[in-house]
């Protein structure tokens, strides 16, 4: 059996190679991102391990024997799902190979916001020796965090924060995991409303693409937060650029972007309200060990006949 990774950022894929062939399978792997250059390489494949490649409907179509698609990472918005369900082929992703990072990464930027480092730093940089640049700020024991979407990742960033006295307000439609005390589970309007830090855990689909949108900053307290280290079309990225020009929100920490990468003239990169990070909410060396040995043996694991560890419903 054939497993196939059609694209990778990594250094290298030899953790890959030896869970594959030490399972007596082979495996390919490539960097090609084209739909043509995707059918040519999947065609054969019994597993396909894919990061950034956009795994269409004509690619699926056109697999043979494949019986698993496997996500490097947590979304899945690159994979047709529902063309994989209907050849009856597994869609997977590794959602806890960074839970500790990415939930660190949100809570630091919700406390970088309270203390205005970004503006601060900025600020003395350029000579200023005063905390007037970073008013009004508020004793963070007396703000609001709302989560949107309490699943894994939304409840660790519960937890992190509850030794902070601040109130915790969480929005999801069904919650995936009991709530931690004090966690207070409320509807959307309610949790814009409530909240003096907003930060967003949400998967990417079409129910949740623009949910933050220009009618969702007006529902937001004036000189509210907001923290996205879920997927940038979670935010309409031009109302988001709006409620910063005009106060709405008094900053942001954002570390993805409705597309990817972004250049150095972006709009968000000059405010100095805005922490800006280039996807890597993510990273550690430990997490990236972690994402290629779990996208591996979950591969193996299905092409040995079990269920999948982490399969993903359309």
């Amino acid at each position: 059996m054939k497993v196939v990774i059609t694209d990778y950022e990594y250094q290298n894929v030899e953790t890959e190679r030896k869970i594959v062939t030490d399972a007596g399978m082979t495996l390919e792997d490539y960097q090609v991102k084209d739909e043509e250059g995707l059918i040519e390489a999947t065609r054969d494949a019994d597993a396909v391990i894919v990061q950034y490649a956009c795994i269409t409907r004509a690619v699926i179509e056109k697999m043979r024997r494949c019986r698993a698609i496997i996500r490097y990472g947590i979304g899945i918005n690159n994979i047709d799902i529902n063309a994989a369900a209907e050849r009856g082929i597994y869609v997977c992703n590794i959602p806890d190979y960074g839970i500790d990072e990415v939930s660190n990464h949100a809570v630091a930027g919700i406390l970088a916001l309270s203390r205005g480092l970004s503006v601060s730093n900025r600020a003395l940089r350029q000579g200023l020796w005063a905390y007037t640049p970073v008013k009004p700020l508020r004793r963070f024991n007396q703000c609001a965090v709302g989560i949107l979407g309490y699943g894994r990742m939304g409840s660790i960033v519960a937890h992190k924060l509850s030794s902070f006295g601040v109130r915790l307000l969480a929005n999801d439609i069904l919650p995936k995991q009991p709530l931690d005390a004090g966690v207070e589970i409320v509807d959307f309007d309610t949790l814009l409303r409530e909240s003096d830090f907003l930060t967003l855990h949400c998967p990417l689909y079409e129910k949740t693409r623009h949910i933050i949108n220009a009618q969702a900053f007006a529902k937001m307290k004036r000189g509210a937060y907001l923290i996205n280290t879920s997927r940038g079309a979670v935010v309409e990225e031009t109302a988001l650029i709006n409620a910063l020009n005009t106060g709405i929100l008094a900053g942001a920490a954002i570390d993805v972007f409705e597309d990817e990468p972004i250049g150095a003239d972006h709009p968000l990169l000059a405010m100095p309200q805005v922490i800006a990070t280039p996807h890597t909410a993510w990273y550690s060396e430990q997490s990236i060990e972690a994402l290629q040995r779990k996208a591996a043996l979950e591969a193996v694991n299905i092409l040995q006949g079990n269920p999948p560890y982490h399969a993903c419903k359309p």
